[in-house]
């Protein structure tokens, strides 16, 4: 479990969350412990977590939607992206969502809506975005509300 006794910060689309890293298990990746400490924030501020990982696995390949979740009557589809810091030198996580990501996700987020019958539910797209220290053992992580704006 990860340690979420940091302090909260919430600006207006952002939300800035630290929390430690759990670099216990050395076979999981960067990437899947981020989307672990993403369903773990998500679940703290109330969302509830209704899929991870989802794709189209039959048929053609869409794209994977890291979570989908449900914020009060709204459905969330999340992307999200960890990066490691490095000494000088340290792309932002947010660098790359690009304008390709964003065209599978929404098509992966259509095909989730029809396979499920949701076409009168109200949805957004939000990035989780994680930058991991981990000398520190510890990360920031920033949660990006509306990102198809």
């Amino acid at each position: 479990m990860y340690d979420f006794n940091y302090e909260m910060r919430c600006l207006i689309f952002v939300c800035l969350f630290m929390f430690k890293l759990n670099t216990d298990k050395a076979n999981i990746s960067i990437g899947a412990r981020g989307e672990k400490a993403a369903v773990s924030y998500l679940k703290k501020i109330g969302y509830a977590v209704l899929a991870t990982n989802f794709c189209n696995e039959t048929g053609r390949r869409l794209g994977e939607i890291d979570i989908i979740a449900k914020d009060g009557t709204e459905i969330v589809f999340i992307e999200v992206k960890t990066r490691v810091e490095r000494f000088g030198k340290s792309n932002l996580p947010e660098e790359n969502i690009n304008k390709a990501k964003l065209y599978k996700l929404n098509k992966a987020a259509s095909f989730y809506i029809s396979k499920n019958k949701l076409f009168d539910a109200q949805y957004r797209f939000d990035a989780i975005t994680i930058m991991a220290n981990l000398k520190e053992n510890s990360a920031t992580l920033h949660h990006l509300k509306n990102i198809f704006i």
